[in-house]
């Protein structure tokens, strides 16, 4: 028996990266996924879908931009459609500005907060009505590394992270009685296609803070996002699981010279 078996459910952002690599050990560990990105990612998230089937599993792609209520909504109904029911959503959209917090622009700002916060919330909307009907479920949100530290050249970004751990810990507390569990993970700097896109310097820099001193898998997050989704977290909810390899554990940045390994 998987971790989810013969459970369903959505994972958003869902074409790649995290979301790819979530949806794909959902369906390995028992479970019927919708696949969701946007439309403009649509290929890339039938290559998801298609990964899942030709392995035996079960997924559906469906179109969505989760700033809009209408899609969000949608990808419930279409969720309760193909599979009869909802168990488990991981609302892992967003995207990423960069800039000193003097230089981003207004329509930069307003995005973020649109997709990365307002599209936390839609999906978590229809969602926890569903699962009301439902007599249960979880949800998994999308922090960050950056929704518990500040990030330099990432303001909006970070405000907005922040916000998805106020939002998931507020709806655990509301919804703990109807056998709703909600929390949140916070990657570190992931082997994402955004991360891999860029100059090998910035990389360095992003890895820097994380005493494991290395890029972290997508599957290394997708595992403690099946885990959070899984009956084995029964007890667990409204809590942010770090997986940034100790970053936010430590004040200094990786410096082999700290490593007892060093001293000999």
């Amino acid at each position: 028996m998987g971790l989810v078996e013969g459970k369903a459910g959505i994972v958003t952002g869902a074409a790649g990266g995290i979301g790819r690599a979530s949806a794909i050990l959902y369906a390995e560990e028992g479970a019927s996924v919708i696949v969701s990105d946007l439309e403009a990612c649509r290929e890339k998230a039938e290559e998801t879908v298609a990964m899942i089937t030709a392995a035996g599993g079960t997924a559906v792609f469906v179109a969505a931009d989760v700033a809009k209520a209408a899609d969000a909504e949608l990808l419930v109904t279409e969720c309760v459609r193909h599979f009869g029911k909802l168990d488990f959503a991981f609302n892992n959209a967003g995207i990423l500005a960069v800039g000193f917090t003097s230089e981003v622009e207004e329509d930069e700002f307003d995005r973020i907060m649109e997709v990365d916060v307002k599209g936390v919330w839609l999906c978590m909307k229809y969602q926890l009505k569903q699962m009301m009907k439902n007599g249960g479920g979880t949800i998994v949100n999308t922090s960050s590394e950056g929704g518990l530290v500040g990030t330099p050249q990432a303001g909006p970004y970070v405000a907005a992270k922040h916000a998805v751990i106020g939002l998931t810990k507020t709806a655990a507390g509301e919804y703990a009685n109807m056998n709703i569990r909600v929390n949140s993970i916070a990657p570190g700097t992931i082997a994402t296609p955004m991360v891999l896109s860029l100059p090998k310097e910035a990389q360095d820099m992003l890895v820097a803070p994380q005493p494991l001193n290395r890029l972290g898998d997508p599957r290394e997050v997708a595992q403690g996002v099946v885990w959070l989704s899984s009956d084995r977290t029964s007890f667990i909810t409204g809590i942010t699981l770090s997986i940034d390899g100790g970053a936010t554990s430590n004040a200094q940045s990786y410096d082999p010279a700290n490593s007892p390994r060093s001293l000999g």
